[in-house]
């Protein structure tokens, strides 16, 4: 415990704050960074693993948000507009798969977003996907296609309708049949808080500050908020009150993107506005101070999860994108602690990969550390074990990889940002992974067990496959003046918004304390990321 003191000590000393002046234009990639020639091969994987799943997409699913690549059929998941193809817009553009991106504008441009196949549509989901994807999509083909932003004020319209006026919060789902909002439910604050890149974008693309001011107002909302801990706001809030719902603090699901868009806004914007860099700032200062737990074994840098003064020692898949938020972020601030912290949570967060038998990293994972080893769940001799072997067991019921983009994405920012050969050396072999243990009758499915080599599907290929995952590995083997850390910046679907030229710094060099003393308000939190239990394919008996 000691020996822990005077780390967390010496951290915080050295995560200062103070803003040095530089000259104009900070920059986050490694100035000429070169990827080696002998990766093409695995650039072109990448492609082809695309292309397969999207002719399968086509052949099965057409139209509709999801394949379902065991049974070979489809879900509608988020509207039931054709998710997937929108998602994939900007991905094959990047790619040079020309007839794909056209065929993708094509449809994405004639859609009626005002019916709905579902009775709730997700205000945050249809965000990132739709409008995220449409926007993005207008900017790198040069704005070729304007009906790209008049359907993303189509759907952007009917989204609107989630703001009642209740409070700054609004509803996370809208009856796009009825055009009403479906009010009663509690949110989290990532729902709240993913909104101000692509509503911001469409309020300069289409002169309406409407859609600005309604996402705007939510962030700042919660940032003036009381919080549980400085810079970390509770993971619930109720839109009915604008009021906090629980003390629950992660940067993983629910509460990850609220963080995640804080910096990213800052970037996109230039804003003057310092609230949403510093507070950025201030939410990775408590957390290093707080949340930072290293493993008993192997010594993994990870953050852990906090309820009511409890730190509770798991981490996910989700949270793991936190490394690459931190690693943009770090440059932004010039912080380079903050930079290096991410890089050793980065490793920790590519070890759950390294140590599974399919090369794959499970939904959850659980530790033990110095100050404590409850992680919420009783561990069995066999998670036990594990952990002696890996410095983090998989949580129960976690075992699942629902082809989640979150360790690549951390990964191709280490790349860029640091030049480190290892970084391409771990994409290719989850490349590699991919095409072994998620290749289904058709296309790519998740896998039920990371840890086995015989594991059933996950009959279910989401739209981010294709907007994250291919992405994220294309870009990383891709020449690194495409798609420019210093030039672009990636919503939390991996559709990356054009950024204009960067200020010589970020945030004011101050933390944020919002006045006020936190109570902690009783309420229902909404399920994050739910995945469904899906038969067991490959032994149908089970």
């Amino acid at each position: 415990m000691a020996l822990r003191l005077v780390r967390t000590l010496a951290l915080a000393a050295a995560c200062s704050w103070n803003v040095v002046a530089a000259a104009p234009g900070v920059t986050v990639q490694l100035p000429g960074l070169v990827v080696p020639p002998s990766e093409a091969s695995n650039k072109q994987k990448v492609v082809d693993v695309f292309v397969t799943s999207w002719n399968a997409y086509k052949e099965y699913a057409y139209g509709h948000d999801d394949l379902t690549p065991v049974s070979m059929s489809f879900v509608d998941s988020y509207g039931g507009w054709g998710a997937s193809i929108v998602d994939a817009l900007d991905t094959s553009f990047l790619m040079g798969e020309t007839s794909i991106f056209e065929e993708a504008v094509e449809w994405s441009t004639s859609v009626d977003y005002n019916i709905s196949s579902n009775a709730q549509v997700s205000v945050f989901e249809t965000t990132i996907r739709y409008i995220g994807a449409m926007l993005v999509a207008y900017q790198l083909s040069g704005e070729k296609y304007p009906e790209l932003v008049s359907k993303s004020v189509e759907v952007a319209n009917k989204l609107s309708l989630a703001f009642d006026g209740s409070s700054p919060i609004h509803w996370g789902y809208v009856d796009f049949n009825d055009s009403v909002p479906i009010t009663g439910a509690t949110s989290n604050i990532a729902e709240q808080g993913t909104l101000t890149m692509e509503w911001v974008t469409l309020s300069n693309l289409t002169g309406n500050q409407t859609y600005a001011d309604l996402a705007l107002g939510a962030v700042t909302h919660i940032i003036s908020l009381a919080a549980p801990l400085p810079g970390l706001p509770a993971q619930g809030i109720d839109p009915a009150t604008g009021d906090a719902v629980g003390a629950y603090i992660t940067w993983g699901g629910g509460s990850d993107s609220y963080f995640e868009y804080l910096i990213k806004y800052a970037r996109l914007s230039n804003t003057d506005d310092n609230i949403f860099a510093d507070t950025w700032a201030t939410a990775v200062d408590t957390s290093m101070k707080v949340l930072a737990e290293t493993s008993t074994v192997g010594d993994w840098q990870y953050l852990a999860d906090w309820d009511t003064g409890t730190i509770i020692h798991i981490g996910s898949h989700l949270e793991c994108y936190s490394a690459g938020n931190w690693l943009l972020g770090g440059k932004l601030l010039k912080n380079e602690t903050i930079v290096n912290f991410a890089l050793k949570h980065n490793d920790a967060c590519w070890n759950t990969y390294a140590s599974t038998a399919t090369g794959i990293g499970p939904e959850a994972f659980a530790y033990f550390s110095p100050d404590g080893n409850y992680t919420d769940t009783s561990p069995s001799s066999g998670d036990i074990a594990f952990y002696e072997r890996n410095g983090f067991f998989i949580q129960p019921g976690s075992e699942y990889y629902y082809m989640r983009p979150e360790v690549l994405e951390s990964n191709f920012y280490a790349w860029r940002i640091t030049g480190d050969t290892k970084y391409l050396t771990r994409a290719a072999a989850a490349l590699d992974a991919f095409e072994v243990y998620l290749a289904a009758p058709v296309a790519y499915a998740g896998i039920d067990d990371v840890d086995a080599t015989d594991s059933a599907f996950i009959d279910d290929m989401q739209s981010f496959w294709f907007a994250e995952v291919l992405k994220y590995l294309y870009l990383t083997f891709d020449d690194p003046s495409n798609i420019s850390l210093d030039e672009y910046v990636f919503n939390t679907e991996g559709h990356p918004f054009k950024a204009p030229a960067a200020k010589s710094s970020y945030g004011s060099g101050s933390l944020q304390h919002p006045t006020g003393s936190f109570k902690v308000n009783p309420g229902t939190l909404p399920q994050v990321s739910p995945v469904p239990r899906l038969p067991n394919f490959l032994n149908p008996g089970q």
